[in-house]
This record gives structure tokens, C-alpha cells and sequence, in this order.
């Protein structure tokens, strides 16, 4: 087994992404798939943070004729529902699986601690981050890199359901351009949807590497980890 090229790793993962073929709720074998390849990671001595989303439930924009802060919070409910399917997958497969929130919800979680997040992981434990930042008009990509960030991470790899960077829809334009390495600048310039524009200027000024590949192989996680070249490097 190659040695891996990162020590502590967020992994941020859309609710679609847990939801499969199934294209809503959760899809229990597609969540399995996911964790039997982060089990692989933990394994290799990686640190593994996760922040996930909540769209396989509920987007804050499904909310339209809402109150735009009702939908954004129903919408980090929803994150807290996937964080606990993957609490639950990871333990049944061994890995030792911490859930903190960004609104409190003692019965469930921990609430989320900088300093505890940090000794969870230097325990070898995966810490799941739900509830985005806790607050509305803001992503899970904000809260990604927000928790990058907090928890020093080396690298952000972020699973999409494309394979790489683009810069037009490779579903409507099969002569999209795919880019190998772009950076922050260029992302925002060009629009080119790898995240939305606050998080892409939070990794600019925080300096936090972001690694895209496609999340329907989940042993591309674990080529990520050890630095084979896939998807697009955002830095």
C-alpha cells in the first residue's frame, strides 16, 4: 500500500451523493460503498473529517415561497439526518465516528468544539460536521472549508458527481473543457460552479488546497488520499 500523500483530509460530500440511484433519501449500499473506502483511509493512518449536505432532504431554495432563513435552517436538519446515516455505517464497520453540529442537539451529538474535533481526530476517529455553519445564507461548501480551515486540514477533496473542473456542464457540452489545475482566481473569474463564490474566496485567503473527483467511484477517495492524479486541483 503506497504511503499517502495527506495526513488530516476534509471530505465534503453532497446529500445526493448518499442518496445514489435513488435520487432522494438514503441509499444504505451507496453510503456503505462511501464508508468501506473511508474505513481504507482511516486505516492508512489518515486523519478524516467529513462535512456533508442536506440536498437529498431538503435544499433551502426547494423553500421558495418560505422564509429564506426557515428553509436554510430546515436544510442543516436535514445534514444532521446524513451525518448520523454515516455515524452509523462507519461504526458498524469499525471506525470509531464522532457527530458534532453546528446547532446544538445534545441528545444526538456533541455540539461542535474546535479543540475536541481536533483531539477526536488525533485519536484516529472520524468526526462528521452537520448543520453547516449554523447559520443561514450559508453553504455546506462555506462550512467545508470553514472547518478546513479550524481543524487545519491539509486538503480539501470534494466529491462531486462529476469527475473534475469544467469549464461548461460536461452533460450539455461534450467539448467541455476539463481542466487539470486551475486556480482560485480563475474559478471565481470564469464561474466555473466548483463551489460557491464564498467558499472558493475563503480557500484563496485561507490558502486551503481543494482536489475535485467524482464521488460515483468511491475508491476515488482513496486515490485522492494518495495523490494519483484524478479530478482537479484547486489552488
Amino acid at each position: 500500500m503506497s504511503e499517502p500523500k495527506y495526513k488530516r483530509v476534509l471530505l465534503k460530500l453532497s446529500g445526493e451523493a448518499l442518496a445514489g440511484k435513488r435520487g432522494t433519501g438514503v441509499d444504505v449500499e451507496t453510503v456503505g460503498a462511501i464508508c468501506d473506502k473511508v474505513k481504507e483511509v482511516v486505516e492508512m493512518g489518515v486523519q478524516v473529517a467529513i462535512v456533508v449536505g442536506g440536498g437529498n432532504f431538503w435544499r433551502g431554495r426547494n423553500g421558495h415561497q418560505m422564509e429564506r432563513t426557515t428553509a436554510d435552517y430546515m436544510g442543516m436538519l436535514a445534514t444532521a439526518m446524513n451525518g448520523l446515516a454515516l455515524q452509523d455505517a462507519l461504526e458498524a464497520r469499525g471506525v470509531y465516528t464522532r457527530v458534532q453540529t453546528a446547532i446544538e442537539m445534545r441528545e444526538i451529538a456533541e455540539p461542535f468544539i474546535q479543540r475536541k474535533a481536533e483531539k477526536h481526530l488525533g485519536r484516529g476517529r472520524v468526526v462528521v460536521f452537520a448543520c453547516g455553519t449554523g447559520h443561514p445564507y450559508f453553504t455546506t461548501d462555506t462550512a467545508a472549508v470553514l472547518r478546513a480551515t479550524e481543524i487545519k486540514a491539509d486538503v480539501i477533496l470534494l466529491g462531486k458527481s462529476v469527475d473534475a473542473v469544467y469549464d461548461s456542464d460536461p452533460k450539455e457540452n461534450p467539448n467541455a473543457k476539463k481542466y487539470d489545475e486551475v486556480s482560485y482566481m480563475e474559478a471565481l473569474e470564469k464561474d466555473l460552479k466548483v463551489m460557491d463564490s464564498t467558499a472558493i474566496a475563503m480557500c484563496r485567503d485561507n490558502n486551503m488546497p481543494l482536489l475535485v473527483f467524482g464521488i460515483e467511484d468511491p475508491e476515488n477517495i482513496v486515490r485522492a488520499v494518495k495523490g494519483e492524479k484524478i479530478g482537479t486541483i484547486v489552488k
